[in-house]
C-alpha cells in the first residue's frame, strides 16, 4: 500500500483537532456571550485566517481576549521562538461562528509576569526552523489558500509608552465588518 505524500501534514492537521478538541472540552474555552472589563484587549480572528491585532501590548494580569469572528474554528497555542518548543502559556480553542447575529467564542488569557508571549494558530499555520535554529510560523500548505501565518505577539509591560500603541480595534469586543469565512 502507497502512503501519500501529504501524509505528514494530514497527521499534524488531525493531530491539531484532536488536541483543539480536548482544549475546547476544558474549562479555558467560554462559548456565552460575556461581558468583559473596560480594560480587556481584544484580539481579533477574522475570515482572512488572520489576528487582526498581531500585536498587543498588556500590563501583568490585564486581559486578553481572543475573539473568533470567522466561520471556522481557530486554536491559539504559545512558543518559544528560540527552539520551537510550546510554551503552553496560551492554549485554547475558539469555534467559528455562523455570523453576526450567531454566537461568538472567546478565549482569555492573563500574565503575571512582563515578557514577550508569542502564539499562532496550528490549525492555519506550522513553525519553521530559520536562521540559527530559531522558530517562526509560517503559512500551512493547503490550508484555505491564504499567503499569511497566522500568528502574534503579546507584550506584558508597565511601559505606558507601549500601553499606548494598541490598534484602536483592539478596544472593541466585536468589529462590525470582521464577520466572515
Amino acid at each position: 500500500m502507497e502512503t501519500p505524500r501529504n501524509l505528514p501534514m494530514l497527521l499534524a492537521v488531525a493531530a491539531a483537532l484532536g488536541v483543539g478538541l480536548l482544549v475546547w472540552l476544558s474549562p479555558q474555552s467560554s462559548a456565552a456571550p460575556k461581558k468583559f472589563g473596560p480594560s480587556t484587549i481584544f484580539v481579533h480572528m477574522d475570515g482572512a485566517n488572520a489576528f487582526v491585532e498581531s500585536v498587543v501590548a498588556v500590563m501583568p494580569g490585564q486581559p486578553v481576549v481572543f475573539v473568533n469572528e470567522d466561520t471556522g474554528m481557530h486554536m491559539i497555542d504559545s512558543y518559544n521562538p528560540l527552539n520551537g518548543k510550546l510554551t503552553h502559556y496560551m492554549k485554547g480553542v475558539v469555534q467559528g461562528t455562523t455570523g453576526p447575529k450567531g454566537k461568538i467564542d472567546y478565549y482569555e488569557v492573563k500574565f503575571k509576569h512582563p515578557g514577550f508571549y508569542y502564539y499562532y494558530c496550528p490549525v492555519h499555520a506550522i513553525l519553521a526552523k530559520i536562521y540559527e535554529g530559531s522558530v517562526q510560523p509560517a503559512h500551512r500548505p493547503g490550508v484555505h489558500g491564504f499567503p499569511g501565518a497566522m500568528a502574534g505577539l503579546i507584550v506584558v509591560t508597565t511601559e505606558k509608552a507601549l500601553l499606548k500603541e494598541n490598534p484602536p480595534t483592539s478596544h472593541q469586543q466585536i468589529l462590525s465588518n470582521y464577520f466572515g469565512g
